[in-house]
Order: structure tokens, then C-alpha cells, then sequence
């Protein structure tokens, strides 16, 4: 069935930007929804800066929880010099070491090499 409507354009337009408003209010309430239920979090300016500048993400993100090297060692169960090494650049550790980090951090594998 090939039906057909004719409107006229800027009742076209007005439809269209109605539908593009639409689409925002239903992100802006899964994104609302989504912190609400802890599954996403907001990140500081400071520190979305810092990831912006490209300063490393484990030295960020282990700043933003408020541990130092030693303690994010010890709660990923890996050596002091290990995180050192990675957020300095030395080492990009392997993918379990990344993945530990990642979970003590609460933070996925992908927030860590991004």
C-alpha cells in the first residue's frame, strides 16, 4: 500500500524539529535514568580535562577515587610499580593486569586505554 500525504514545508519542518526534540528528551531520560541506577557516573570537569589532555587514565582515575598508587595496588592485588610503571608509560600492563586495575577502580578495561 503506497499512500501519500502532501503538507506543506514548514509544517514539514515544524514535525521534523518536534521529532528531534522528542529524540533529545528520551536520551536526556535514559542518560537521567542510567545515573540513578549507578550504571553511569558523572566525571569532574577537572578530570575530564585531564583525560582530554591525554595525561594517563589510571593516574586519573585513581586520582578521582582518592587512592594512592600503594592502596590501588594493593585492592587490585598487583605491584606498587606496576600501576607506577603504567601511568607513567614504561609498561602498558596486559590485558589482566588492566582488567584488575579496572575493577578496583570501577571503571571498564576501555575507560583505562581510551
Amino acid at each position: 500500500m503506497n499512500e501519500m500525504v502532501t503538507i506543506p514545508r514548514a509544517e514539514y519542518d515544524r514535525l521534523r524539529a518536534a521529532a528531534e526534540d522528542l529524540a533529545d528528551l528520551q536520551a536526556y531520560d535514559r542518560a537521567q535514568a542510567a545515573l540513578a541506577a549507578g550504571e553511569e557516573e558523572l566525571i569532574p570537569a577537572e578530570y575530564a580535562a585531564r583525560l582530554i589532555d591525554g595525561e594517563n587514565p589510571l593516574r586519573v582515575y585513581r586520582d578521582l577515587r582518592g587512592m594512592t598508587q600503594a592502596a590501588l595496588a594493593q585492592a587490585a592485588g598487583v605491584n606498587r610499580v606496576t600501576v607506577a610503571e603504567i601511568e607513567t608509560g614504561r609498561k602498558h600492563g596486559s590485558v589482566a593486569t588492566l582488567r584488575t586495575l579496572a575493577g578496583a577502580l570501577g571503571v571498564t578495561v576501555d575507560d583505562l586505554t581510551g
